[in-house]
C-alpha cells in the first residue's frame, strides 16, 4: 500500500506543476489539459485500489489509512474542478478572439429600408403588448368584480342561514329540512370557490397567450 501511496502523491505534485504551464498563453493548451486529464484519471484509478488495500490493513490501523486515502481523492476532485474551471477559461478566450475577429473582419453599410422595417415591427410588438395590458387589466378588474360578488353573496347566505336557524326554534322545522339547507350552502361554497379558480385560470391564460 505505501508504494503506491507515495506513487499516486507523487503524481499530485506532477499534476500541480502541469497547471502553472496553463497560466500563460501556451500554444498547446489544449495538449496540456489532455495530459492533466490523463493524470487524474490514473490517480483516481490508483485511489480505487487503495481503497481495497485499507480494507486488508489492521484495524486499528485502517483509520489513518483511510484518511490518507481520502485526502488524495480530495486533492483528485480539487485539481478536476481547477482543469474544468481551466478549460472554461480558454474556451471563453477563443470566443472573444472568434467574435472579435469577425467584428473587426465585418464590413458595416447603412441599410435606411432594413431600419424601417425593424422600427415598424418594434412600433407593432409595442402596441401588441399595450393592448394585452388593457386586456390584462380588464380581466382583473372583471375578476375582482365577480370575486366581490361572491363574497357579497356568501354574506348574504350566511344571514340568511342564521335567520333560519333562529326560526327553527319558533317554526319546529324537521331535522331533514336543516341537511338540505346545510348541504345547499356547501353546494353554494363549492360554486364560489369553482367561480374565483376559472377566474384565476382564465387571467393565468390570458397572461401566458398574450406575452
Amino acid at each position: 500500500m505505501e508504494p503506491l501511496y507515495h506513487q499516486t502523491n507523487a503524481l499530485i505534485q506532477q499534476t500541480k506543476e502541469q497547471f502553472k504551464e496553463l497560466e500563460g498563453n501556451h500554444p498547446n493548451r489544449p495538449t496540456i489539459e489532455d495530459a492533466i486529464q490523463n493524470s487524474i484519471n490514473s490517480i483516481n484509478k490508483n485511489c480505487e485500489k487503495l481503497d481495497i488495500f485499507v480494507l486488508k490493513v489492521p484495524v486499528t490501523q485502517r483509520p489513518h489509512a483511510k484518511m490518507r486515502c481520502d485526502q488524495l481523492k480530495y486533492d483528485s476532485r480539487h485539481l478536476q474542478a481547477a482543469l474544468a474551471a481551466a478549460q472554461q477559461k480558454r474556451q471563453r478566450q477563443e470566443n472573444a478572439a472568434a467574435e472579435r475577429e469577425q467584428l473587426l473582419s465585418t464590413r458595416f453599410r447603412a441599410n435606411q429600408e432594413s431600419t424601417m422595417i425593424d422600427l415598424d415591427y418594434g412600433l407593432q410588438h409595442n402596441n401588441a403588448m399595450l393592448r394585452s395590458h388593457r386586456g390584462v387589466d380588464e380581466m382583473l378588474h372583471t375578476g375582482a368584480s365577480t370575486l366581490e360578488s361572491l363574497r357579497s353573496q356568501r354574506s348574504i347566505l350566511k344571514g340568511a342561514k342564521k335567520r333560519i336557524m333562529d326560526m327553527t326554534s319558533t317554526l319546529g322545522l324537521s331535522r331533514h329540512v336543516m341537511t338540505l339547507i346545510d348541504k345547499r350552502a356547501g353546494q353554494d361554497k363549492i360554486i364560489m370557490f369553482g367561480g374565483m379558480i376559472i377566474t384565476l385560470l382564465v387571467i393565468l391564460f390570458v397572461i401566458v397567450y398574450l406575452t
